[in-house]
């Protein structure tokens, strides 16, 4: 079956573009470390047009996500890659 408009026809996988996003923000802050950013400076830093909700969303998920996971610490509003996550950034050669 073809398809009229080509940007309908391609399915979104939101957990996908969910990890890209926490992928993009840990190499950011690590790479930034260890100057202390908060929030919205990495939501304005990763997005090309800062002040959209979706991509401010998508920032602010991967940061709660990868906060969880222990690889990024949120405090006094500042996220700040862990010490497991400095480590595996060694291992990795980054």
């Amino acid at each position: 079956m073809s398809c009229d408009n080509p940007t309908d026809c391609v399915e979104r996988d939101p957990a996908a573009e969910d990890a890209k996003t926490e992928r993009v923000v840990l190499a950011f802050l690590l790479e930034e470390h260890p100057t202390q950013l908060t929030i919205p400076e990495v939501s304005r830093a990763l997005n090309a047009h800062p002040g959209g909700f979706s991509d401010d969303d998508a920032v602010e998920r991967a940061i709660r996500e990868l906060d969880g996971a222990g690889l990024l610490s949120c405090r006094g509003g500042c996220a700040v890659p862990t010490r497991a996550a400095l480590y595996l950034a060694r291992l990795w050669g980054d």
